[in-house]
C-alpha cells in the first residue's frame, strides 16, 4: 500500500475533510479520528434526521471506514498535550474547524507545524482562508451548491423549483480536491523535506463545478435560462419506458447521432421528413418530436431499449436508482462497491481514484467512539496514571 507509512490525523467533522482522510486510508494510510468523547463527531448523529430507523449508520460507515477513534476533549490541557504528542509523529493533519475554534484549541497551521515542520496541514473551509466570510459556517448545500450558482443553473426551466443537494453531494468532490492537495504537498515534502499548509473550500469547488457557465459570464456571455420540455433539443431529453424506467439521451454531434437513434427506434423515414431532417427543424418542432418519442419509448421495456441503443451506437444513460447499483454488472466488475473485510456481506462505495498497479486496502468497518483511545495513548508513551487522568476526567472514554 503506497501510504502504509503515513500517519494521518482526522480532526474534522462531517464529510469533506474526513472523506479526504478516508481516501488516504484506502491507500494504506493509518488514520486516527480525533473526536469528542461521549457522542463523538456530530456526523454520527446525521442518521437520526431520517424518518424511521436504519439498521446501519450508513453515513458513518461510508466516511469513517478504516479509521481508529481517539476520543479527546480538546478543551482540556491534558488532551491537547496528548494530541501534541501525536502531531509530532504525524504526516498529515486534517481539520475543518472554524478559525476561531482552531485558535482557541491551539490547532492552527502555525501551532502544529511549529511542533512538526514536516507536517502537512490540510485545511477545509466553506468560503476560503481569507476575506470577510472566512469564519462563516456552511454546508455543501449553501456554499458548494447554492453560492456557486449550480442550484440555479440546473433547474429544468426558469420557473422550476430549486432542488437541494443529496447528503455529501458537494462534500465528496471537495474531498477529492483536498486529497489531491495533500498528495501534492507530500510530493513537495519528498523533494524538499518541508511540510506546510494546503487548503480548499466548498465554494472553490462549487465554482470549479460550475466553471463553464462562470467562465461564460467572465467572457461577457449571458447564458440564458434552460427552456422547458418541448422547446429544447428532443434528442437531449429524458424519456420513460413501458416498465417505468427513465433514461437520458445526450448528443453533441447531432448529425452523427440522429441517424443512429432513428435506426434504434425504426424510424429511418424521419431523416427525410422536413420537420425533423435538420437540427433547426427538430428544434422548431421539438414539442411534436418529443411527443412522438415518448409514445415510441413507452411501447418497450428498458432492457429492450438498452440493447437497441447499444447495438445502434446511441449515446444514452439509464437514470439510476440507488438500489440498482449493488446489482450493476459494470459497477461490480470495476470493484466500485467493495465489501468490508470484517462484514463481508456489506459493501461500501470506493473512492473514485484508481492508480495502475496500486491496490486499495480492503475496507474495514468504522469505529465506535474512542474505540482505540487507550491503545493509542499507550503507544504515545503515556503512563498508566496519565492515561487514567485523561480517560477519567472526561477527555476520553473509560
Amino acid at each position: 500500500m503506497i501510504f502504509k507509512d503515513l500517519l494521518v490525523i482526522d480532526c474534522a467533522s462531517y464529510i469533506a475533510g474526513p472523506a479526504a482522510a478516508t481516501m488516504l486510508s484506502d491507500y494504506g494510510a493509518r488514520v486516527i479520528k480525533v473526536e469528542p468523547p461521549g457522542e463523538g463527531d456530530s456526523y454520527r448523529k446525521l442518521i437520526t434526521l431520517l424518518p424511521g430507523e436504519a439498521n446501519e449508520n450508513f453515513y458513518w460507515v461510508l466516511d469513517s471506514r478504516n479509521k481508529e477513534s481517539l476520543a479527546l476533549d480538546l478543551k482540556r490541557p491534558e488532551a491537547r498535550e496528548a494530541l501534541a504528542r501525536l502531531i509530532r509523529r504525524a504526516d498529515v493533519f486534517i481539520t475543518n474547524f472554524p478559525g476561531p475554534i482552531r485558535e482557541r484549541l491551539g490547532i492552527t497551521a502555525r501551532d502544529l507545524t511549529g511542533l512538526n515542520p514536516r507536517l502537512i496541514y490540510a485545511s477545509l473551509t466553506p468560503y476560503g482562508e481569507v476575506g470577510p466570510e472566512k469564519d462563516r459556517t456552511a454546508y455543501d448545500t449553501t456554499a458548494w451548491w447554492g453560492r456557486s450558482g449550480l442550484m440555479d443553473m440546473v433547474r429544468p426551466g426558469p420557473e422550476a423549483e430549486h432542488a437541494t443537494t443529496t447528503p455529501g453531494m458537494g462534500d465528496h468532490p471537495t474531498a477529492v480536491s483536498l486529497f489531491a492537495g495533500i498528495v501534492t504537498a507530500l510530493y513537495r515534502r519528498q523533494m524538499t523535506g518541508e511540510g506546510g499548509m494546503v487548503s480548499t473550500s466548498l465554494l472553490a469547488n462549487g465554482l470549479w463545478s460550475n466553471s463553464a457557465y462562470i467562465q461564460a459570464a467572465l467572457c461577457g456571455v449571458e447564458v440564458p435560462p434552460r427552456k422547458p420540455r418541448g422547446q429544447r433539443n428532443p434528442i437531449q431529453e429524458v424519456y420513460t419506458t413501458r416498465d417505468g424506467r427513465q433514461f437520458v439521451l445526450v448528443s453533441v454531434n447531432f448529425e452523427r447521432e440522429f441517424p443512429l437513434l432513428l435506426t434504434a427506434i425504426e424510424r429511418a423515414e424521419w431523416a427525410l421528413d422536413p420537420r425533423f431532417a435538420t437540427p433547426d427543424a427538430r428544434l422548431a418542432h421539438a414539442g411534436l418530436m418529443v411527443g412522438l418519442l415518448e409514445d415510441i419509448f413507452a411501447r418497450r421495456d428498458w432492457p429492450d431499449w438498452r440493447d437497441r441503443f447499444t447495438e445502434a451506437g446511441v449515446t444514452f444513460g439509464l437514470i439510476g436508482r440507488t438500489r440498482d447499483h449493488e446489482h450493476d454488472e459494470q459497477i461490480l466488475a470495476n470493484d466500485f462497491l467493495p465489501a468490508f473485510s470484517d462484514r463481508p456481506h456489506l459493501r461500501t462505495v470506493a473512492n473514485p481514484v484508481q492508480v495502475s498497479g496500486l491496490e486499495k486496502v480492503t475496507p474495514r468497518m468504522a469505529p465506535d467512539v474512542g474505540a482505540h483511545s487507550r491503545s493509542i495513548l499507550t503507544e504515545l508513551g503515556l503512563s498508566e496514571e496519565d492515561i487514567l487522568a485523561i480517560l477519567g476526567r472526561g477527555a476520553g472514554l473509560p
